[in-house]
């Protein structure tokens, strides 16, 4: 089971919650700036990151990023997305990015898995909130830090039996 977390931040906020992930799932951890076609053709999973900045954008380097992965052959392939945002002063767009990626990509072939529900999280609305879930792990290492741990305890038990 090969899987790469592939993780774009700014501030390193992502990164360390990248690099959490990782460790959890025995997995590597690439900045999206960096990967390659090759490391991307080469897992069988892909965990996706991205901090959200402005009214619920990407993190800059996921706009090329995810022309890379709209490119390469996704079938078979299992994909889990998980954000990092600030529900209290982005309360409107907390962790939208997570939905710029689920839809460049819910038509690629991937088996997405790993939607959250909203319970217990403190927020106005988010794109990412899809049938009263989010679309993959929401995280606000701003206000709710002392979640983070539980939260992706929890959100890597969810997704583990779909990994390959």
């Amino acid at each position: 089971m090969k899987i790469l977390v592939i993780y774009g931040s700014t501030t390193g906020t992502t990164e360390g919650v990248a690099e959490q992930i990782a460790d959890k799932l025995g997995a590597t951890a690439v900045n999206v700036a960096d990967v390659t076609d090759e490391q991307i053709a080469g897992a069988d999973n892909l965990i996706l990151g991205s901090s959200t900045w402005g009214a619920g954008e990407l993190q800059d380097d996921w706009y090329d990023g995810l022309e890379k992965l709209k490119a390469a052959d996704l079938s078979g392939k299992t994909v889990a997305i998980f954000g990092v945002g600030d529900s209290a002063s982005y309360s409107d767009t907390f962790c939208g990015s997570m939905a710029e990626i689920y839809h460049a990509l819910e038509n690629s072939g991937a088996q997405i898995v790993g939607a959250v529900p909203t319970d217990g999280y403190q927020f106005d609305d988010s794109a990412s909130v899809i049938d009263g879930e989010f679309v993959g792990l929401a995280l606000d290492e701003d206000n709710e830090s002392d979640k983070t741990a539980e939260r992706i305890d929890a959100w890597v038990k969810e997704i583990t039996p779909y990994l390959k």
